[in-house]
């Protein structure tokens, strides 16, 4: 049953009856909630909207048969964002799962190499690409590489942080323990097709909630199968930042920016 935990949300209802219909049959049963955030958080730039923490889980508080949401995120301390987003999960009663962001440093120092040589390219180009690559293309972008060594530039630094493991475990160990009868997985990465498929093939309910073109192809081939894909672009009113919410009620206020 949908019981509205404020009263916006319940003044949102009144145009929402349908999706709230909808959403009352995909979690009729006892329901766990996964949000892959680092995979969700990039969703804003394909919907031009943003998800504000504290808005979710008062909506998604507001189904009586939602017993827990997992909210799994790196943490990288110092960084504000990052601190951010860790307090919001904690104040909000996420069951937060977060572990230390890797900080990975890759040489660009191309004093010292070939024209033609693909020993960079290798660290950001999947091979398969790099191999359609003309030669003249290679030899463009290692003379990028040394326009930035110019410029004092000899490293380039990336995160990685990613729950893939943690997600798949804790829902099968759910689906184990009969914790739930609905497993609703905030994602669209491949990595998690494996995990779906035999939840489905306990018989469990599995829902992904995502936005369009934001769902791998492994993960699409599982709707044959019973897998159930739900647009998150339905309850944007529910969710999405306040101030974005308002731009989309008056239209002279512009575009939400990113």
């Amino acid at each position: 049953m949908f019981i509205p935990k404020t009263e916006r949300i319940k003044n949102i209802v009144a145009d929402k009856q349908e999706v709230i219909k909808q959403l009352e049959g995909i979690f009729s049963g006892t329901t766990r909630v996964y949000i892959d955030y680092a995979n969700v958080r990039p969703w804003s730039e394909k919907l031009g909207w943003h998800i504000e923490l504290k808005r979710l889980k008062q909506f998604l508080d507001s189904f009586d048969t939602i017993e827990a949401v997992n909210f799994y995120n790196g943490y990288l301390a110092g960084n504000e964002r990052s601190e951010k987003e860790k307090t919001e999960a904690e104040d909000n009663k996420y069951f937060l799962r977060t572990k230390p962001v890797k900080i990975m440093k890759f040489s660009i120092d191309a004093s010292s190499i070939l024209a033609d040589s693909t020993v960079f390219l290798d660290q950001f180009i999947r091979r398969a690409l790099l191999r359609k690559y003309e030669i003249s293309t290679v030899e463009y972008l290692n003379e990028r590489f040394k326009d930035m060594n110019k410029k004092g530039e000899y490293f380039i630094e990336d995160m990685k942080c990613n729950f893939d493991v943690e997600i798949g475990v804790d829902m099968l160990l759910d689906c184990e323990r009969n914790n739930a009868e609905t497993f609703v997985l905030w994602s669209g990465d491949s990595d998690f097709a494996d995990s779906v498929e035999k939840l489905i093939n306990m018989g469990k309910k599995v829902v992904l909630f995502a936005t369009a073109r934001k769902v791998s192809k492994e993960l699409a081939a599982l709707a044959g199968k019973g897998l159930m894909i739900f647009d998150i672009q339905k309850i944007r009113d529910f969710i999405c930042w306040k101030k974005e919410l308002e731009r989309k009620r008056d239209p002279s206020k512009g575009a939400p920016k990113l």
